[in-house]
C-alpha cells in the first residue's frame, strides 16, 4: 500500500470514527458551547489538522529574519489583533477565548509550538475552519510579512517578560463604554486644571 493510499484511508477512518463520535456527542449535550471537547474529538480534530495542511506549506521557512524590531511589530500587531481571545501572554485565558467550542489555545504548549514554522502561517493566513480562528491575510495581494512576523512573536511567547506584557496593554483593544467612561474622566480633569483658583481671603 502507498504512503498516499495509507493516507487518505486514515483520513477516511478518522471522518468516520470523528463523526460517530461527534454525532453521539451532539445528541447527548445539544450544540451548547458551553461543555468541554472530549479527549478524542480534540485528538481527531489535530489529527485531521495535522493531515489536511499542504505538505509545501508545512515546510516553508519564515523569510523574516528575527530581530529585536520585528519582535516588537509583532508584540503590538499580537495585542491589537489577537490578545481579544489568546490574552497578550497568549495563553487563551480571556472570557472570549474560554468560552469558544473549542477553547482558544494555549499557545505556549508544546501543542503549538511544536508546529513547524510554515504550519503557524498557515493557521494564522488562512484560519481554521469551524472555530473562531479568522483568516488575517485572505485576499492579501501584497506578501503577508505581518502573518510570518507574528511566527517569530508566538514562538518568544513562552519567555514573553513582565515588561513586555505591560507595554501590550496601551496596544489592546478598548470597548465603546471604556472609552467614553476615560473621556469623561479627561474632561473632568481638564476642567479642573481650568478653573482658576479661588482668591485669597483677606482679613
Amino acid at each position: 500500500m502507498t504512503k498516499g493510499v495509507w493516507v487518505v484511508l486514515m483520513m477516511a477512518i478518522l471522518v468516520v470514527t470523528g463523526n460517530v463520535a461527534m454525532l453521539w456527542f451532539i445528541l447527548q449535550s445539544g450544540f451548547s458551547a458551553t461543555e468541554e471537547p472530549m479527549e478524542l474529538e480534540v485528538m481527531i480534530a489535530r489529527q485531521l489538522r495535522h493531515l489536511a495542511m499542504p505538505k509545501a506549506q508545512k515546510q516553508m521557512t519564515n523569510p523574516v529574519p528575527v530581530s529585536d524590531e520585528v519582535l516588537t511589530e509583532a508584540r503590538v500587531h499580537f495585542a491589537d489583533h489577537c490578545a481579544t481571545c489568546h490574552g497578550n501572554d497568549g495563553s487563551g485565558s480571556t472570557m472570549i477565548g474560554q468560552n469558544f467550542y473549542p477553547r482558544t489555545p494555549d499557545l505556549t504548549k508544546p501543542e503549538t509550538q511544536s508546529f513547524s514554522d510554515g504550519e503557524l502561517y498557515y493557521i494564522i493566513h488562512n484560519g481554521i475552519r469551524f472555530t473562531g480562528m479568522p483568516a488575517w491575510g485572505k485576499d492579501r495581494p501584497e506578501p503577508d510579512l505581518d502573518s510570518w512576523k507574528l511566527v517569530h512573536f508566538i514562538r518568544h511567547l513562552p519567555r514573553i517578560t513582565s515588561e513586555e506584557l505591560e507595554k501590550m496593554e496601551r496596544y489592546n483593544p478598548v470597548s465603546q463604554a471604556a472609552r467614553e467612561e476615560q473621556e469623561r474622566i479627561d474632561r473632568f480633569l481638564q476642567d479642573e486644571e481650568l478653573d482658576p483658583p479661588s482668591p485669597a481671603h483677606h482679613h
